[in-house]
């Protein structure tokens, strides 16, 4: 047997020298051994690593077997022969290294340096989107999150989710806005389940306290039902601010028609005079035909919205309070709008009837006129619309203050009698104005309009607010007669 050892385990038993051991080529006529070495791949060396010449026949048999031996002895380790050749008699056949195959792997398999970049990068990126998710989960949560308390399960047919507001409004963007007054913000939206149109207002209320009176009393507003009457569909309550939702009026607000720069009127007298009677209507119904007194406390301009008809109606109930027939209101901090204030609510703080009267009267010099409540004149000096009416009126040209625009086109005695019903409502002395009853009755026929007199008049609003004295409850104003007597000056109209 002639044997090639392949092994790398020193066996003292059998002599083994400690050496590498290699394959041999042997020239049986020469009795030449030459041991070759070189790397996998590489061309045989011409010149052997160790050459000799030794006489194999005298120790090999006739009979004798070409092979591998491999042995570990108590050793565990692994041998793996990718290729052979052998030949008699001639050189053996060179090995295609090619079609060798691979060495089987010892040991953990190596890590990819693709695997080595990404995996650390993947990671890294899937823990930053789930924190993103549960940044944005708990955003968004926090976006749509409402105050809901007890109390608030009586009112749920009457509550709005934030979460339809928001969408209603589409976030309540710029483009969106309707107005901006000093208790809040409008939008106009449509609701994403229902596809109404509507009006959705913004009011900042701090204070937990009287929450549950004012959301009462918001919903019981809720209930209203008038043709001059913006419909309050509900509210929404969230963290520091409320959203009352109402009916969208597609025409928006008469304060932009008064106050447009085109030199045309954008209003007819026949349109002014139809929307204010409507508002009158408005108004008594809140103060006098409806199961509670509901005082608005913020009748101007901005809150009358007109509808596709052009019919005017009282919205933005946000600041209105009610109570019982029959029963005082109470005291609240004071409220409302510079100008349309009347006296004794800047004094007293108390709202009622007839400072919604007050400012109702205003309103009626604002339409006809079409002048702001507080403005200058042309020395600069700030003074207050029913001054400057009132001074007309005692100039004898009372027409003079119309609506330049108008020209000729209106009703010279619907115009008058606007006039004076305005300068009555926005009397200072609460004796002398009149009831949204009693001002129906007028501005429907049914009802002469009072006398007035140089008497009732003999003060300027402005000197009036700012004297010390007012509201003195020993201060007595003679009263208004009724009489069918007329302005003796009247100019213009048609």
């Amino acid at each position: 047997m002639f044997a090639v050892e392949l092994d790398t385990t020193q066996n003292d038993e059998f002599k083994d020298i400690d050496n590498n051991h290699v394959w041999a080529d042997y020239d049986g006529e020469t009795s030449k051994i030459d041991v070759t070495l070189a790397q996998a791949g590489a061309a045989k060396p011409v010149r052997p690593l160790l050459s000799s010449t030794y006489n194999l026949s005298v120790i090999l048999k006739d009979k004798s077997y070409i092979g591998f031996s491999a042995t570990t002895g108590a050793i565990s380790t692994r041998h793996c022969v990718l290729g052979w050749s052998f030949a008699m008699n001639r050189p053996a056949p060179t090995i295609d290294i090619s079609k060798l195959p691979k060495l089987p792997r010892v040991g953990p398999k190596p890590r990819s340096k693709v695997l080595e970049i990404t995996l650390p990068i993947a990671t890294a990126t899937f823990v930053l989107a789930v924190g993103l998710v549960i940044v944005l989960l708990v955003y968004r949560r926090l976006r749509y999150k409402e105050v809901k308390e007890d109390w608030e399960v009586d009112f749920g047919p009457h509550r709005f989710s934030f979460k339809d507001l928001f969408h209603a409004t589409r976030g309540f963007r710029k483009k969106n806005l309707l107005g901006v007054g000093g208790f809040g913000k409008v939008y106009q939206g449509v609701l994403p389940k229902s596809k109404v149109e509507v009006a959705v207002k913004r009011v900042s209320h701090e204070s937990r306290q009287g929450m549950k009176e004012f959301i009462a009393e918001v919903v019981s507003i809720g209930r209203l039902r008038h043709r001059s009457i913006v419909p309050l569909l509900g509210y929404c309550r969230r963290q520091g601010e409320l959203l009352l939702v109402y009916d969208y009026m597609s025409n928006g607000s008469l304060n932009k028609y008064l106050y447009c720069e085109d030199a045309q009127p954008s209003l007819s007298w026949d349109r002014r005079f139809h929307i204010i009677k409507g508002v009158a209507s408005g108004l008594f119904y809140l103060h006098e035909k409806w199961e509670k007194v509901v005082i608005h406390r913020d009748i101007k301009p901005s809150n009358i919205l007109l509808d596709n008809e052009m019919n005017g109606r009282i919205g933005d109930f946000g600041l209105s309070r009610l109570y019982d027939h029959g029963t005082d209101p109470q005291t609240t901090h004071m409220v409302g709008t510079m100008g349309y204030l009347a006296p004794e609510l800047v004094r007293s703080g108390k709202a009622s009837t007839s400072t919604d009267v007050f400012a109702f009267g205003v309103l009626l010099l604002e339409v006809t006129c079409a002048q702001r409540p507080v403005k200058k004149n042309a020395q600069g000096d700030q003074h207050t619309l029913m001054d400057w009416v009132l001074e007309h009126w005692r100039n004898g040209s009372l027409m003079e203050t119309v609506d330049p625009r108008l020209k000729d086109d209106y009703n010279i005695d619907e115009a008058c009698l606007v006039l004076k019903l305005g300068l009555l409502c926005s009397h200072p002395f609460v004796s002398v104005r009149p009831t949204m009853r009693q001002v129906m009755q007028y501005l429907e026929g049914d009802t002469a309009i009072p006398e007035l007199t140089s008497t009732h008049f003999s003060f300027t609003m402005q000197a009036f607010t700012q004297d010390e004295g007012f509201g003195s409850p020993n201060v007595t104003y003679p009263q208004l007669t009724s009489s069918t007597g007329t302005f003796s000056s009247l100019s213009g109209g048609r």
